[in-house]
């Protein structure tokens, strides 16, 4: 496969995952700001919605204060903002539209009708009654184009870069997800274990579509390290840490072998964060630091992305 091939279609499944994850952290900003409120504590969850997604910065520049309006604008359609859900589906069609015979039908179809639906959606400013449903909208749209090219691709190096950009950008954003809440979300005068806070977490597991899964795992109310450790260490949770890196890890490793053999040092990042996470204990996470942890982990991915680029997609 030519490297500009691989290389558009592991960027294609970075932004329709990454615009997902978006919808997801907007929604998780909307339930928080919308319980706070509730219960008379407002806090910074939009802050936080915007240090999770990684566009504080940009959203400083151009606007200042985290005002609800200005932050759902610029996540959902702000074309200045590179990660906007819009913007992450106009480059994923484009990288879909220079590798069209790359993919099946169906997963261009998928692609295709999403640009255009999303096109006309977002042409204005989403309405505060209309939201939910759109984010919501977002997420069924990445998940059937994630359906279709698991249910039309053939399994072969195509599929694997397409999976590769797929659960590095998920790994990424749930660890980043997670250290913001240990970090920023809870008001410094709320008490841990209380009605803010539990509603907090609950909007975290909902945001990875975990909280029914928690519950069957662990059969006890949410507790924090329990959170984490379902989110960071259990391979049946379909966004944890781990189960994305073992997705990641046999990937590499399959083009490792239909390339002849040759690893690189994105096989060796892969494989150091996998044993991390399938031989780490929580306990000893929590002992050395939660925030320490999730920081060298979404380090070690924008390195492992950068190595995979070099060895693969250059």
């Amino acid at each position: 496969m030519l490297s500009r091939t691989a290389d558009s279609l592991f960027w294609l499944a970075r932004y329709v995952e990454r615009a997902e994850n978006m919808a997801r952290t907007v929604l998780v900003g909307h339930w928080m700001a919308s319980m706070a409120s509730s219960l008379g504590k407002p806090g910074n969850e939009w802050q936080s919605a915007l240090m999770a997604s990684g566009c504080e910065k940009g959203f400083a520049a151009k606007h200042g204060e985290a005002a609800t309006d200005a932050v759902i604008d610029f996540l959902v359609r702000d074309p200045d903002n590179p990660s906007s859900i819009q913007s992450c589906i106009d480059t994923a069609r484009r990288n879909g539209r220079s590798v069209r015979t790359a993919l099946t039908v169906d997963m261009w179809q998928a692609l295709n009708e999403t640009w255009h639906q999303i096109r006309e959606r977002l042409s204005a400013p989403v309405p505060a009654e209309r939201v939910v449903d759109t984010l919501e909208w977002v997420i069924e749209r990445s998940q059937l184009f994630s359906g279709a090219y698991n249910g039309t691709m053939l399994r072969n190096d195509a599929y694997c870069f397409t999976r590769l950009g797929t659960f590095l950008e998920r790994a990424d954003n749930t660890a980043r997800i997670l250290d913001v809440k240990y970090h920023v979300l809870l008001p410094q005068d709320e008490h841990i274990a209380g009605a803010l806070d539990y509603y907090q977490w609950q909007a975290i597991l909902r945001s990875a579509s975990a909280l029914r899964g928690y519950h069957w795992v662990y059969r006890e109310k949410l507790k924090p390290w329990l959170i984490a450790e379902f989110l960071i260490l259990r391979p049946e949770m379909p966004r944890s840490l781990r189960a994305c890196y073992e997705q990641i890890a046999s990937h590499l490793g399959q083009l490792a072998e239909a390339y002849g053999g040759r690893e690189g040092e994105c096989h060796r990042l892969a494989g150091e964060a996998h044993a991390r996470l399938r031989y780490g204990r929580i306990q000893d996470i929590f002992q050395s630091g939660l925030h320490e942890f999730l920081t060298w982990f979404v380090d070690h991915s924008i390195l492992l992305g950068r190595e995979i680029g070099a060895f693969y997609l250059t």
